[in-house]
């Protein structure tokens, strides 16, 4: 077993990124640091999030692969183990460039016909396992994705458009997933949060837990969150997850 100086070898705790380990799109608390450093010595931990390695260095900090046993990036596409990096997949070299193309112009096309008051650039940004799609774009500052997550709640912008895509593009085996405060997610169906426990198959551990605060149905971490392999722990922010993690692993 690669985990055996650890208390409890035999579970492994993941945790979404934004909203369950750092609020969205900022950096990890040192009181968080602290929490995951003392269940680190009991028991297996990882992160699982949507975004590239280098945005959840920004998020976790520069010292990330060597601060958690399991780091995936991109769901698990691009994945670390004990610092070393394991097998990834591309999401271009499976749909192909010319269904890409098509995608790609369908949402620059309805992204320029929202209604928004603020636009701010990457509107697609491309990623190894996944294309990440912002109406607003990537770019905003904090208070303006503060700004158009209210708006999105009363006019539904992503949900149109994710609803747009799945009727135009039935045919190309994709999955939608609404996260964060300002975009969604497009990958291949089976590319969800789920990707990254094959990575973990092998460690044959006994409990996986997983905390996200997306777990509700088209939410980004509502499949790992039923998944029958995990026991899901729904939170509504950072602190939320550490006042669970001390009642369950008795940190305090």
């Amino acid at each position: 077993m690669s985990f055996a100086n650890k208390e409890d070898p035999s579970t492994l705790v993941l945790f979404d990124v934004d909203g369950t380990l750092t609020p969205a799109r900022l950096t990890i608390s040192d009181e968080m640091k602290k929490t995951l450093e003392k269940l680190r010595s009991k028991v297996v931990i990882g992160f699982v999030g949507g975004s590239d390695l280098s945005k959840q260095v920004e998020q976790l900090g520069p010292n990330v692969l060597q601060d958690f046993d399991y780091c995936f990036s991109e769901n698990g596409l691009t994945a670390y183990k004990l610092g070393k990096q394991l097998a990834s997949q591309s999401f271009i070299n499976w749909l192909g460039e010319d269904k890409y193309n098509k995608l790609a112009k369908f949402i620059l096309r309805h992204l320029s016909e929202i209604d928004i008051p603020v636009r701010r650039g990457t509107f697609i940004e491309f990623r190894n396992g996944m294309i990440n799609v912002s109406p607003i774009g990537r770019n905003a500052s904090t208070q303006e994705r503060n700004d158009f997550e209210a708006l999105d709640k009363i006019h539904q912008f992503r949900q149109k458009l994710v609803d747009e895509l799945r009727e135009n593009f039935k045919d190309f085996g994709l999955t939608y997933s609404i996260g964060g405060q300002i975009s969604f997610d497009v990958f291949p169906t089976g590319w969800d949060k789920t990707y990254c426990l094959q990575h973990v198959a092998d460690e044959n551990f006994k409990q996986i837990h997983f905390f996200g605060d997306k777990a509700y149905k088209g939410g980004n971490d509502y499949e790992i969150y039923e998944d029958p392999r995990t026991i899901g722990h729904a939170v509504k922010s950072p602190e939320d997850t550490i006042r669970i993690l001390n009642d369950i692993f008795k940190l305090e």
